[in-house]
Order: structure tokens, then sequence, then C-alpha cells
């Protein structure tokens, strides 16, 4: 073999070990035990390539998926594992913990009758096992958390909720509803969606509840003082062709007009995976740029 083949076979083999070595381990299935669900919840998790050789802490990013999915949706469809590695190997985000929960159909809050109570679940149960099970780290500067339509919702109402656990929040075709919307919503569609949330069998404007009042996002950010909503930097992205483009104008609407400081972003798109996969690596760097010292 002569010297120009073995050099090309060498940088060849190079690159190879290279792009290895960038890959990040995942676990498709964890499983954690809740108290306040009364059964275990699964979910999958992301570990950065230098996870298994360093010692040091990672940030983490809790990411949401979206309603009739589960814990596994943005590893198979959204191809997480993939835009991360290309990322953190860019250098364009630092390495960090991706961690995604299943919440079934439970929006991630809790119902109205107290017979499911994901939120508790998932603030006071599941980011402390997270926290324990892993190098994270526990300060509210290295946490974030991100999703996608119902996760978009749930990315909102704990960013709202709980400033003092989130440093960022990435919310992409968020579902987000204002008040007409929710009375004039077809029986059906209340009743198999919404009613194990904020009320069974509720029509008009009874369905505006304590519980919905307790958390609709719009409400909440209207009931929030522009200092609280400033605890947290929020990112939120939907497409022009999405029905859900109202809910997050409005929400844009309403923390501009508190003077919140936050990234609004309307692009060419629908409610789908294709727009998904191409935004999640914008909402990382937000994100990422949160976790990075100044």
């Amino acid at each position: 073999m002569n010297i120009l083949k073995k050099c090309l076979l060498f940088c060849f083999l190079l690159s190879a070990s290279t792009t290895f070595a960038q890959q990040g381990k995942v676990i498709e299935e964890q499983t954690v035990k809740s108290k306040a669900l009364k059964r275990t919840v699964k979910y999958t998790i992301y570990l950065p390539a230098d996870y298994e050789t360093a010692n040091r802490t990672y940030p983490v990013v809790y990411l949401l998926h979206g309603y009739t999915d589960d814990n596994t949706g943005w590893l198979q469809f959204g191809e997480i594992n993939r835009y991360a590695d290309k990322a953190i190997a860019e250098g364009t985000i630092p390495p960090m913990i991706i961690v995604m929960p299943n919440a079934d159909s439970s929006w991630y809050i809790n119902s109205y009758d107290g017979k499911e109570k994901y939120e508790d679940f998932f603030i006071k149960e599941f980011i402390p096992h997270i926290e324990q099970a892993y190098r994270a780290k526990t300060e509210k500067l290295y946490r974030g958390v991100a999703g996608l339509s119902m996760g978009g919702y749930g990315t909102m109402i704990y960013a709202i909720k709980y400033p003092q656990l989130f440093s960022a929040a990435a919310a992409l075709s968020a579902a987000v509803f204002p008040d007409e919307d929710l009375i004039g919503m077809p029986d059906d569609n209340y009743e198999r969606v919404f009613g194990q949330l904020y009320g069974r069998g509720l029509k008009g404007k009874d369905r505006l509840s304590k519980a919905w009042e307790a958390n609709s996002v719009l409400g909440l950010i209207q009931s929030k003082t522009a200092d609280d909503l400033d605890k947290v930097r929020y990112w939120i992205d939907c497409g022009d062709d999405d029905g859900l483009s109202k809910g997050n104008s409005l929400m844009h609407i309403a923390l501009m007009e508190k003077k919140v400081p936050h990234e609004f972003r309307v692009r060419d798109g629908a409610h789908n995976w294709t727009y998904w996969r191409t935004g999640i690596t914008n909402a990382l760097i937000f994100m990422g740029d949160s976790f990075r010292q100044k």
C-alpha cells in the first residue's frame, strides 16, 4: 500500500472513529414508580457521548411529547438523538441530558377530580428522580423544558407555574386555546380530549371551570406580573399553516403587552413532524445558551 492510500485510509478511519465517538447513548425505556399516579411511568433518556467517560454533571432538558404519543415519539419520529449528536459535535449546544417522559393524555397537569396527578408526579417525583439517578445539574440555571403540541402546552404550564425550576422553555406548536375556543368546541371533541381535565359534561361557558382557570396558559400569563414571567426565557415556534397558530400568536401578544422578553417564530409549515424536526435544533440552541456561563 503506497503512502497516499495509507493516508486516505487513516483519514477515513479517524473520521469514522470521530463520528462514532460523537454518538450519544439512548436508553429507550426506563421506569420510575410514582406515588402520585399510583403506577409506574416510562421514560426515554438521551445521554451525551462523553457521559460514560466523564465525571462531570450535565444540564437537563425535559422534552415533552404530543397528544396520543408517548415517551418514544421524539426519538422515533423526531430523531432527537441524531439532532442532538450533530449540534453537540458542532458546538452549537453544550452536552446535555434530554429526558422524555410518558404522559399519556394527561396534558401534564392534575385533573379537576384529583384522579390524575401528573403535574404533582412531574414536579415532586420525576425531576428529583432524574437528578438522583443521573449526573444532572440540580440548579435552575441548568434545567430546561420543551415540547410539541400537548407537550408545548405542558412546557408553558410548567415554566409559568414553576419559574423557580426552569431557566428556559421552548414550546413548538403549543396547544394553547383562548376561552372562546373552549366554549365553542363541539361536545364530542371537548368530552374526548378535555373533559377528563377540566370537568365532564360541561357545555358553553360552564367549561371555564376553576380547573380551566388554573391551567389556561393565556389566563396564567394575564394573572402573572411581568417580573414573575421574566424569570424564564421563552421560545415560541408555530407553523403558519398550523391550526394552533391563533393560540400561539395570542400567547406572543400577551407576553409582548407585558413587555416580557421572548422569542416568537412563525415558519412555513403545519402541525407535523417535518416542522418539529426542522425546529428542534434551534430550540435546543436557545436553551443551550441559557445553560452556558456568560
